[in-house]
């Protein structure tokens, strides 16, 4: 038994989030999942869950909405309190990340009457990227890019550097999508409220993986998926966060019937309420709702804070394997190796990256691909253990050393 293999076995042994693996659906025991990072797995909780809700559709009908009509706010306070640390009433299931992303940003802008720009960077993800870009063209706005590290992520100088009074908005990502990289969102937070803009983040990489400080930063406004960590499925609703002394300042622009004061009243007039669920906009998905639920619910029993500290360790380990075995093959790390700057996953650079993915598959390992030639290896506390991060580097080392990939295709398919 080499070392490695040995201390593997070993942090497996102590892990107090072993027993959470067995809450997942794992078809295949032998498959090494290192993408949870863009999907997660399903939890055995949701399946029972939508099963019950599929039933209750069936047998209650309409009247099922005594109970549905309130889940996205339930749902909203789960995530608040076991994932985000804020407030119950500052979060709310609703829409897509991109909807809300639209939503929040038109709202602040708005608030900031005369302020012409709205800042971002190059790296941020790009459909935040097109959102903003496109509200700022409707709004005769400048969309202020700022050139990112594409590996360590956004510097704070440089934000800093980018704000002067005539900037509404700044919108971020707090761990950036490709290399992992985390935002100093208490330094940004605070440098954007100094300069009167209002500050939206985008915890997409950050929900149910990382500490995320919006309490403790004062951020403004953020937005997040649910169907990565959270392991909510493909196409679950997103979320929004309101800081709570905002909500009743701000308008957002889809003014839906949910967002609506007394609304079932069929009012004339649009009359918002002054709580976070103003920035619903039409009839919320219930089958999605609950499996929000379940997967925020699980993140929440195993608590933030260890599912963080593990996902540090796993990438520590991580990269202490591709130092060993892969750096010689021409394999780098672009990702911060600080682990207090990564988030959930481990990114490696190398110019045949999309070749070497498909050649993991092929191989019994799930990674991901992302431009420009990176392979994202997405490590989730609650059911990847050391040994699977061990077999899955084994498996990239076997695979550079026979030169597998070269048996690929140089071409990506649609989906990567």
């Amino acid at each position: 038994m080499t070392d490695y293999l040995r201390q593997a076995r070993d942090l497996d042994a102590a892990d107090p989030l072993a027993g959470f693996r067995d809450r997942f659906v794992i078809a295949d025991d032998h498959l090494v999942y290192l993408d949870g990072n863009s999907l997660g797995r399903l939890p055995v909780s949701t399946r029972d869950r939508l099963h019950r809700a599929i039933d209750e559709w069936g047998t209650d009908l309409i009247q099922g909405w005594e109970r549905w009509i309130t889940l996205s706010r339930e749902v909203g306070d789960v995530l608040a309190t076991g994932v985000l640390d804020v407030s119950p009433g500052e979060v709310l299931l609703s829409d897509s990340t991109s909807v809300n992303l639209y939503k929040l940003a038109a709202a602040a802008c708005d608030a900031r009457p005369g302020r012409r720009v709205i800042v971002t960077d190059d790296d941020n993800f790009p459909t935040d990227r097109y959102v903003l870009e496109g509200l700022a063209d409707a709004r005769g706005m400048e969309l202020r890019v700022l050139k990112t590290d594409i590996d360590l992520g956004i510097s704070t100088a440089t934000v800093r550097e980018a704000l002067d009074g005539d900037v509404a908005l700044v919108a971020l990502s707090h761990v950036a999508y490709r290399s992992g990289a985390v935002a100093d969102m208490m330094a940004i937070s605070d440098a954007a409220r100094g300069a009167g803009a209002l500050m939206l983040w985008d915890l997409c990489h950050s929900a149910g993986a990382v500490r995320v400080p919006l309490r403790a930063s004062g951020a403004d406004l953020a937005v997040g998926c649910t169907y990565k960590h959270l392991n909510a499925g493909p196409g679950a609703p997103a979320f929004l966060y309101v800081r709570s002394d905002l909500q009743a300042a701000l308008r957002q622009p889809i003014w839906g019937w949910f967002g609506q004061r007394n609304q079932f009243d069929m009012g004339v007039a649009y009359d918002p309420v002054e709580s976070v669920e103003r920035f619903q906009v039409g009839t919320p998905p219930v089958l999605g709702g609950y499996a929000v639920l379940e997967g925020a619910r699980l993140t929440a029993e195993a608590g933030i804070g260890r599912v963080a500290e593990k996902g540090a360790a796993l990438g520590a380990y991580a990269i202490a394997l591709a130092d060993a075995w892969l750096a010689p093959h021409g394999i780098r790390l672009a990702s911060p190796r600080d682990s207090a700057r990564r988030g959930g996953h481990v990114t490696l650079y190398h110019p045949r990256a999309w070749q070497i993915s498909q050649a993991l598959r092929a191989a019994g390992v799930v990674p991901d691909f992302r431009t420009p030639d990176r392979l994202r290896l997405g490590l989730a506390p609650l059911y990847t253990r050391f040994q699977d991060v061990y077999a899955g580097l084994a498996a990239l080392r076997e695979v550079m050393e026979t030169e597998a990939h070269l048996r690929f295709p140089e071409r990506h398919s649609r989906v990567t």
